[in-house]
């Protein structure tokens, strides 16, 4: 069994919303091209029918994945967050010690994180370094360019 994962009730949703266009989309679509080669006769020397089949065999691994990510999916209620630590789901600005220049996280899942809108994984050396320090305090996370030190300034839900 997987240990549990913190989502967002956003975050959990289009969890939710992919599994169900896997299930009622894509596995249909992939029953009826199975079918679809079926009727073309011979399956040993079908290969529509063996692509399909394998297609087929893809989709099912991922579904069962992410139904067991949604079995163990628990969604935080950010009101109730304590901000005197970086925890998931908490947005802290960053000083990086080097450079003086700042930055705003927000520490997420794994599959919620979009680096690019600020929201990194906290499973990633930069969300593992942060996580835990209070206000003022270094973290000194090694990245694959070296060490850097970021200052936390503040932390929010």
């Amino acid at each position: 069994m997987s240990s549990p994962a913190y989502y967002t009730e956003e975050g959990l949703k289009k969890l939710l919303d992919e599994l169900n266009h896997m299930r009622t989309v894509e596995r249909p679509h992939i029953s009826q091209q199975i079918a679809d080669a079926r009727d073309k006769g011979d399956l040993s020397e079908n290969a529509e029918y063996h692509a399909a089949k394998e297609e087929q065999g893809l989709l099912e691994a991922r579904i069962a994945k992410l139904e067991e990510v949604v079995a163990n999916a628990r969604v935080i209620d950010t009101s109730q967050m304590d901000t005197s630590r970086v925890y998931i789901h908490t947005r802290v600005m960053v000083r990086h010690v080097d450079n003086g220049s700042q930055r705003e996280f927000t520490i997420v899942a794994e599959s919620e994180a979009d680096v690019r809108t600020g929201k990194i994984s906290v499973t990633s050396p930069i969300g593992k370094g942060l996580l835990g320090k209070a206000r003022g305090e270094v973290a000194e996370v090694s990245t694959p360019s070296g060490t850097t030190r970021f200052e936390i300034i503040e932390i929010n839900r």
